[in-house]
């Protein structure tokens, strides 16, 4: 796929969503011309870093985590699939621009929690769990009891966590499986099945699921290690990510102010990669100079997309969604309709930001292609939207309400997710706790969750423990919602692939 389809298709996703800000941003909840000139100057360079971004990991990412995983299995080594899967899992994640956002959203409003400390424990995660999901697709455990397993003790860990942990700790699941992650984890449990043969292919879905357990579980655990040693700052900022007015020359200035921030973030994300591709050449792919050139190549789109990315989503895109939040929170404060009106356009935002998310689409082409054309992208893309339009809605619902988000909406969530896989035909089971990680990805993170921040600000909430947790349910919801498709699905060679 080339640039300009890769532009179309996220231009194609995004405008919608920039549209329906626009538009309540000079009318309801009015926000100012300059934040929305920033939004709209954010907006295009995300479409163009988005663009950039994806085809590059088309190009560099999907293809080595498929030769790697094909070349590893073939060693017949299964601790060194191991050692290298955790270590690459983590250095993809410390790249992954939605664990970035994640991280400066959480520091901005609670800076007793260092940056780099929770990003080097999400990414620990991740890469942990890669190396476990692998394990279950070599050695063939049952993927339903290892869920199991996995979510009690997630679950045992969060009711003694604190509460400034608990719900950023359910949000890294989510925000840890987005662009830059999920064709990798694809793609190396792809290579992995292919090399295994039989129903190994089948097997390649899952392990999405399994890793984004890790971050969850380690920003848990991090928290009850971390509990008295850190307290959440007793005023809390009204603006995420703020900008030193003393530098800014108009809009312009704000953009033009975060590029060096932004440039040092990326290289230090992206280095590693550099030098584990490298020794992946040296020691395991041997690549012609052409293929690797082509690789090259591909990662020089991926660090220029996520500069353009991070540097639209933190001057325009996270300012505007929190300062409309706190707009629209503000009005639902003092008014029953405007209440229910934000719930609404939670679920209408929510229906349209899955759509827009691309590893959405790298999955819905991956289960189309394995499935034989049986399971239809379509059904699966209206199937998620329904899903994670619940999902926006029920978060604004906690916001406004003060809802507890452990006991009300994840642990009979996850009871009932874990109920389905009993009954759930095994394809669908490993399809639905793969969608519930890429579920959520640049506009879960970007957007909603700064306009779910804005509004629990401006009702009065602490964001820390009422607004973190929207990427959470997310996560959840299509985990009930695609499992109930896989009862609901009648087709035979579906049941036949789910019977292996």
């Amino acid at each position: 796929m080339n640039l300009v389809e890769k532009f179309r298709e996220t231009v194609m996703s995004v405008v919608p969503i920039m549209l329906i800000v626009i538009a309540l941003g000079l009318t309801i909840a009015p926000i100012g011309g300059a934040l929305l000139g920033q939004f709209v100057i954010g907006g295009v360079l995300l479409i163009l870093g988005l663009s950039f971004f994806l085809l590059g990991v088309d190009i560099c990412v999907r293809p080595v985590g498929e030769l790697v995983g094909a070349a590893l299995t073939n060693r017949r080594n299964l601790a060194l699939l191991l050692i290298v899967s955790v270590v690459t899992g983590f250095l993809v994640t410390i790249a992954e621009p939605d664990v970035s956002v994640l991280a400066d959203q959480m520091t901005a409003f609670n800076p007793s929690v260092h940056r780099m400390s929770l990003l080097f424990v999400i990414a620990t995660g991740v890469g942990l769990f890669i190396g476990l999901g692998l394990l279950r697709t070599v050695l063939g455990w049952s993927y339903r009891i290892l869920l199991i397993i996995l979510y009690t003790v997630v679950f045992f860990v969060a009711f003694n966590t604190p509460g400034e942990f608990l719900s950023v700790g359910f949000d890294a699941g989510g925000a840890t499986t987005g662009p830059m992650c999920v064709p990798f984890i694809i793609a190396l449990g792809v290579g992995v099945a292919a090399v295994r043969g039989g129903t190994g292919k089948d097997n390649s879905f899952g392990l999405t699921g399994i890793a984004s357990i890790g971050p969850v579980l380690a920003v848990l655990l991090f928290g009850m290690l971390s509990a008295g040693r850190t307290a959440a700052p007793p005023d809390m900022p009204s603006v995420p990510l703020p900008v030193p007015e003393t530098v800014i020359a108009g809009i312009p200035g704000v953009f033009a102010h975060l590029i060096p921030e932004v440039f040092r973030e990326v290289c230090t994300a992206l280095s590693p990669l550099v030098a584990l591709i490298l020794a992946f050449q040296l020691t395991l792919l041997h690549l012609p100079p052409m293929r690797l050139f082509r690789i090259a190549v591909g990662f020089i789109y991926n660090f220029i997309g996520l500069n353009l990315f991070l540097v639209g989503v933190k001057g325009g895109f996270v300012p505007a969604g929190n300062r409309l939040g706190q707009e629209l929170g503000a009005l639902a404060v003092t008014s029953p309709g405007m209440m229910v009106l934000l719930v609404v356009l939670g679920a209408i935002l929510g229906a349209m930001v899955v759509i827009a998310e691309p590893a959405i689409w790298v999955l819905t082409d991956e289960v189309e292609q394995i499935s034989g054309g049986a399971i239809k992208r379509k059904v699966l893309l209206t199937t998620l939207s329904v899903g994670v339009a619940a999902a926006v809605a029920l978060s604004m619902l906690r916001v406004l309400g003060g809802y507890d988000l452990l006991r009300v909406f994840l642990l009979p969530g996850y009871g009932l997710a874990l109920l389905l896989t009993f009954f759930c035909p095994k394809l669908f089971v490993a399809i639905a706790f793969d969608s519930g990680g890429v579920a959520t990805g640049p506009m879960t993170t970007t957007f909603i969750l700064a306009l779910t921040l804005g509004v629990s600000v401006a009702s009065g909430g602490d964001p820390v423990t009422d607004a973190f947790g929207v990427i959470s349910l997310v996560s959840m919801i299509p985990l009930i919602a695609i499992q109930i498709l896989g009862l609901l699905y009648k087709s035979p060679q579906i049941q036949g692939r789910a019977a292996a």
